[in-house]
Order: structure tokens, then C-alpha cells, then sequence
């Protein structure tokens, strides 16, 4: 019990959005999805808790990918995740992504904080009485490096505001440093009420995801008895004194090595070196913030991903692990990185780029 009370007092002090944000209540869990799954449940329940209880609703956005659990399918927008499995009351805003208005953009798009009116119209259509949270992943990581258009999180924040909507970061990508803050809480300096992480928390070590939740989601749940249980959800493993262990020793790499901050010292290197391959035949976009990027390639007649597949192969054999999703590449080096292996990194992928024809 005392690394889980450590554990949880060192998260709390570097807590999304520092102090004042009060996102310092932990619950703990066994992975992103389940963190997700956990938040969602906490959502619903904390508005029955305080006499909303047909706020039952979660809205997500298309493209969006929350988790392999029923709520995170439900409120994800990613349609094979969705379309053999029954799922939870849910809707979805419209994604981001604007190659049109916004291709090629470095950092934050110009365009699009329009596109946040869109949970206003989902609100008009089932009724604010009906919707607990909305749920976004301030950078869409999963389906290809979707950035927020300036001024986007702040509308969103602001809408559901205004209808008693809670708003839910889901930073299982964006938590731990990896644009170059602690969380993109903090990066963009929007406040939501829920936050969930997992992969950075350990590095990836043990298996273990967390929920932040604010002091008011806190507060409106502790309302029982001292011998009640407020919330009934829990996991045989959260908080297991491995897991935290690990996460302990994480924590402290990442203070040690200045790791929270370390994406924004080599964002400009990394923005600069990302958009040198701009002018490769097929290369349709590109995008980054902090230490992630994407290129997106011009798909093959018939053959949708089979480029972008023919790239991730070609990188391999020669010692670069990418990702892709469809027709994107999507990068997300270690924080450790330096200037030269950026540099490496961009010369074999830009090889394999122009291969790819």
C-alpha cells in the first residue's frame, strides 16, 4: 500500500494543468482502455450523483479511438473497431482533419475552430438532459496525427460549459511528455474534468492506466456515508504494487532527464526535418506537434495502404520501425532522441519514400 500511496501522491503533483487545474483525485487502472472505460462510468455517475440522471449519453468524434472496451468503441470513431460490437448510448462529432484548408501546416492548423459547433448541433439534436461528457483526444494519435485547429479545445471546453457537459481529455498518447509539456492539458492550456492516461505512466514497463478527475467530479461523488462505497467500479489489479513501482521509477527518469520538457526543445529540429519532405511524389500532407508527425501518401488506385505498407517494409529492413495507419505514417520517436538519430530517421524514410511509387 505505501508505493500506491506514494505513487498516487507524486502523480497528483504533476497532475494535467499544474495545481490549479485541482486534476489531482487518481483512480487506477490496468491499461488505456480500461482508463477510458473508467472514466466514462465516472462520468455518468457522477451526474446521477448530483440529480442529472438522464445524462446518459457520451459524445465522441469520427476518427477518434478511445480503447478496445465496449464504452471506448462506442465512443470512438473508428468504424472496425465498431461495426461488430453492440455499444453504449453515444454520438460523434465531425473530425478535424482539412487537408484542403489546413495541408502541410506547421504545427496547429489555422483552420477549423468552427468544426467544435459541431457539439452544439449534437446537443440541439438528443438534448442537453441526455449528454454526460464529451470525450476527444486533444491530438488524434490512432487514425494519423489529427491536430486540433487553433482555438478548437478552448470552444469545446466552453460549450459544454454551458450546457453542464463534462469535458474528458483522453491523453493515453498526448500524457508524459510527449509535446513537450507534462500533458497537452497543460500544452494547451484547457481544463477538462477527466483525464485518462496509461502508456507513458510506466513506460510501457507494466501494464497500468490512471484516470485524473477533477475536484468537483471528486467532490460530487463523495457524498455517502463514510463506510459507503460512492462508486461501484474496480479492477483486481488497480493500483498493484509492481505497476506503481514502475511508474515511481518513470517519474522519476522523467525529472531527472528533463523528459517533460525535452519535446519542446527538439520540436523545431523535428518540424523542420519532417517538412523537408515535402515535394516527394505522393506525399500529400504533413503534419507535427511537439515530438509526433505524420505524413499522409496519395492513395493507389485499388489499393488503399499499399504504398504507405510498401514504406513501413522498406524502413524496416533498414532498421526503422514506423507505424502506419491506411495511407499515414505516423511517428512518435522515444523522448531520448537526439538531433542526429532525427536526422537518420527522416534520410531512410525519405529513401523509402521515394520508392514507394
Amino acid at each position: 500500500m505505501a508505493a500506491l500511496h506514494n505513487f498516487a501522491a507524486q502523480l497528483a503533483a504533476v497532475a494535467p494543468g499544474g495545481p490549479s487545474a485541482g486534476l489531482d483525485r487518481v483512480f487506477f487502472t490496468g491499461s488505456g482502455s480500461e482508463s477510458v472505460d473508467t472514466a466514462l462510468k465516472i462520468a455518468i455517475a457522477y451526474q446521477r450523483a448530483i440529480g442529472q440522471g438522464t445524462r446518459t449519453r457520451i459524445i465522441g468524434r469520427e476518427k477518434g479511438y478511445h480503447g478496445v472496451g465496449f464504452g471506448g468503441i462506442s465512443v470512438g470513431g473508428l468504424v472496425n473497431n465498431r461495426r461488430v460490437f453492440p455499444q453504449i448510448p453515444a454520438d460523434h462529432m465531425r473530425h478535424t482533419l482539412d487537408i484542403d484548408r489546413n495541408g502541410f501546416s506547421r504545427g496547429l492548423p489555422a483552420h477549423g475552430i468552427d468544426l467544435a459547433e459541431d457539439l452544439e448541433r449534437l446537443i440541439q439534436l438528443h438534448g442537453a438532459e441526455t449528454i454526460a461528457a464529451v470525450i476527444v483526444e486533444p491530438m488524434s494519435g490512432s487514425a494519423g496525427v489529427i491536430l486540433p485547429p487553433k482555438g478548437y479545445l478552448d470552444r469545446l471546453r466552453d460549450i459544454a460549459n454551458k450546457h453542464g457537459i463534462l469535458l474528458m481529455f483522453d491523453e493515453v498518447i498526448t500524457g508524459f511528455g510527449r509535446l513537450g509539456t507534462p500533458f497537452a492539458t497543460d500544452y494547451f492550456g484547457v481544463v477538462p474534468d477527466l483525464v485518462t492516461t496509461a502508456k507513458g505512466l510506466t513506460n510501457g514497463a507494466i501494464p497500468m492506466g490512471a484516470v485524473f478527475a477533477s475536484r468537483k467530479v471528486y467532490d460530487g461523488l463523495m457524498t455517502g456515508p463514510e463506510n459507503a462505497i460512492e462508486l461501484f467500479h474496480g479492477y483486481t489489479y488497480s493500483g498493484h504494487p509492481v505497476a506503481c513501482a514502475a511508474g515511481l521509477a518513470a517519474l522519476e527518469i522523467y525529472k531527472e532527464e528533463g523528459l517533460f520538457s525535452r519535446a519542446s526543445d527538439l520540436a523545431k529540429t523535428w518540424e523542420d526535418a519532417l517538412h523537408s519532405l515535402n515535394g516527394i511524389p505522393n506525399v500529400i500532407d504533413i503534419r507535427n506537434l511537439g515530438l509526433v508527425g505524420a505524413i499522409e501518401l496519395s492513395a493507389r488506385d485499388g489499393a488503399p495502404g499499399a504504398r504507405a505498407y510498401d514504406v513501413f517494409t522498406n524502413c524496416f529492413h533498414k532498421g526503422l520501425l514506423i507505424r502506419v495507419t491506411g495511407d499515414i505514417i505516423a511517428l512518435s520517436p522515444p523522448l531520448i532522441i537526439d538531433e542526429i538519430q532525427i536526422g537518420t530517421i527522416v534520410s531512410i524514410l525519405g529513401d523509402a519514400l521515394k520508392q514507394a511509387t
